[in-house]
C-alpha cells in the first residue's frame, strides 16, 4: 500500500465529519477531477437523502476502514447506522488525498441467495466478451440443458453503473431472473454496463445511445451463434432505463423478436428525478430535503431549457449526467418508437414503484399500444421498483433489504416467451 495510511485516514475522517454536517459542497471539493466532473453536490445531497430516509435517518458515522484498493488507491469504508439498518459510504483515496471515487451501498446483512423457482441443475453459464477494443464489456451466457433451440432474451439493466446482475446490497435481480428464465428452458445473456467496467474511460460526449446499444447488439449477435438458441426467438429484456431503450435497440436490428419492458419509464428522466426528489422529501422533511429538491428542480429546467447545449457544464444538470447525455434522452421518444415496431411486447409494471409510476409512466405505454393484440399490459400491483413483492408505503429501505423477483412476474415471463 503506497498511498500514506495516516493521511488517508485524516481524508476519510474529514470526509466522515462532512457526510455527518451535510456538507456536500466541501465533499465534492475533495473529489479528484474526474469524479467532481461527474458528481454535483446536489446529485450527491440527492442519493444521500434517498438513502437516509430510507433507512429512517442517519444515527451514527462510524470510524472509517481502509483496505487494499486498485493501483495506487486506497479503499475506504465509512459505515452508516440508521434507525431502521445499515449502509456504507465507500471511496478510494490517492497519493493526492484526494477521492477517486464513492459510492453509497446498502447491504441487507446477508449475501444473494438463489430464490427457490432456480434450479441450477436445469442449465449452465459461460463467461463471454461483448465487443472490441478498450470498452468491451465482459457477461454470462445461461444456457438450458438440453440440445434447444431455446428462446433467449438479453437482459438491459436500469440507469447507473450495474454490473450484470443489477446489483444492490444483498440484491441482485437480474440474476434473479437469469436463474429463474434459465430454469424454464430460456437462454438468457446478461452482461456489465459499460459505465460500471469502464467508468473511467468514457468519452465527455457519451449518450444513453452509447451505453446500451453497441453491448446489446453485440449480446443479440452472439446469440445468435449459438446453436442452443432458436434465432428468430432473441427478446431484449429491459429493466427500468434498459425497458426505456430497448425499443431503440430494437427498431436497430429487425432481427429482434420482441420485447419484455419492466418498470420502463415514459415520463421525461428530468421531470422524473424532480418527482422522486419530492417523494423522498415528504417522506422525511427538513431543510435538506428541501435544498435537494430546489436544487433539482433547477438543474430539471436547465434540462428542458431549449437554449441546452452540449458545452453545459454537467454540474448545473441533474444526476451529475453530461449535457450531450441529457440533449439525447430529450430527442428520444421511448413510446413513439415502440409504437413503430410491428412485433410482440409484454410490458409489466409494479404497483408499489414509485421511481416508475402507473400513473405517470405505465399510462404512456398504455395509450399507444394497449389496443395493439400482439401487446400485453400488466400491473402486479404488490411488486416494488424491482419486482419484488411487499406492502405499505414504499421506500429505498425495501432495496436494501434481501428479496427476490416475485414468482409470478418470472411465470409470465417464461410462459409469454414459450408462446411466441
Amino acid at each position: 500500500m503506497r498511498t500514506n495510511e495516516g493521511g488517508v485516514l485524516e481524508a476519510a475522517r474529514g470526509l466522515a465529519a462532512l457526510l455527518q454536517a451535510e456538507r456536500f459542497g466541501e465533499i465534492v471539493g475533495l473529489f479528484a477531477p474526474p469524479l467532481r466532473a461527474a458528481v454535483s453536490a446536489e446529485a450527491l445531497r440527492l442519493a444521500w437523502t434517498a438513502e437516509a430516509v430510507g433507512l429512517g435517518g442517519v444515527e451514527v458515522i462510524e470510524e472509517p476502514v481502509t483496505e487494499a484498493g486498485e493501483a495506487d488507491l486506497v479503499r475506504v469504508r465509512i459505515p452508516v447506522t440508521c434507525a431502521n439498518g445499515r449502509f456504507t459510504v465507500v471511496t478510494s483515496v490517492g497519493d493526492d488525498g484526494l477521492l477517486h471515487g464513492l459510492r453509497l451501498d446498502p447491504h441487507g446483512g446477508a449475501e444473494w441467495q438463489p430464490p427457490h423457482y432456480a434450479d441450477a441443475d436445469r442449465f449452465t453459464e459461460q463467461d463471454v466478451l461483448l465487443g472490441t477494443g478498450p470498452l468491451a464489456v465482459p457477461g454470462t451466457l445461461s444456457l438450458p440443458v438440453g440440445p434447444g433451440p431455446w428462446p433467449a432474451v438479453v437482459l438491459l439493466s436500469g440507469g447507473g453503473a450495474f454490473d450484470r446482475d443489477e446489483s444492490s446490497g444483498p440484491n441482485k435481480p437480474l440474476k434473479d431472473l437469469a436463474w429463474g428464465l434459465a430454469s424454464r428452458q430460456v437462454a438468457v445473456l446478461r452482461f456489465d454496463k459499460v459505465t460500471f467496467a469502464h467508468p473511467g474511460g468514457l468519452p465527455t460526449d457519451f449518450t444513453m445511445a452509447d451505453e446500451y446499444l453497441p453491448q446489446a447488439l453485440a449480446a443479440v449477435r452472439l446469440l445468435r451463434q449459438q446453436p442452443e438458441v432458436a434465432p428468430e426467438r432473441i427478446h431484449l429484456l429491459g429493466h427500468s432505463m434498459g425497458g426505456k431503450v430497448a425499443p431503440r435497440i430494437a427498431a436497430a436490428d429487425p432481427s429482434i423478436a420482441g420485447l419484455v419492458l419492466l418498470a420502463a419509464d415514459t415520463q421525461p428522466m428530468h421531470e422524473a428525478a424532480v418527482r422522486v426528489a419530492r417523494y423522498l422529501a415528504e417522506l422525511a422533511p427538513g431543510p435538506s430535503a428541501e435544498e435537494a429538491v430546489s436544487a433539482m428542480v433547477q438543474q430539471a429546467a436547465s434540462v428542458a431549457d431549449p437554449e441546452l447545449t452540449p458545452d453545459t457544464p454537467s454540474i448545473l444538470l441533474p444526476l451529475g449526467l453530461s449535457a450531450a447525455y441529457w440533449l439525447d434522452l430529450r430527442a428520444y421518444d421511448p413510446v413513439a418508437t415502440a409504437a413503430q415496431l410491428v412485433r410482440p411486447m409484454l410490458i409489466l409494471q409494479g404497483g408499489r414503484d414509485y421511481q416508475v409510476t402507473v400513473a405517470d409512466d405505465l399510462t404512456g405505454w398504455q395509450r399507444a399500444l394497449a389496443h395493439r393484440p400482439e401487446v400485453t399490459i400488466r400491473i402486479h400491483e404488490e411488486a416494488n421498483h424491482l419486482f419484488f413483492p411487499g406492502s405499505g408505503q414504499p421506500t429505498p429501505a425495501e432495496y436494501a433489504r434481501p428479496g427476490h423477483v416475485a414468482p409470478a412476474v418470472v411465470d409470465e415471463i417464461a410462459t409469454w416467451l414459450a408462446r411466441r
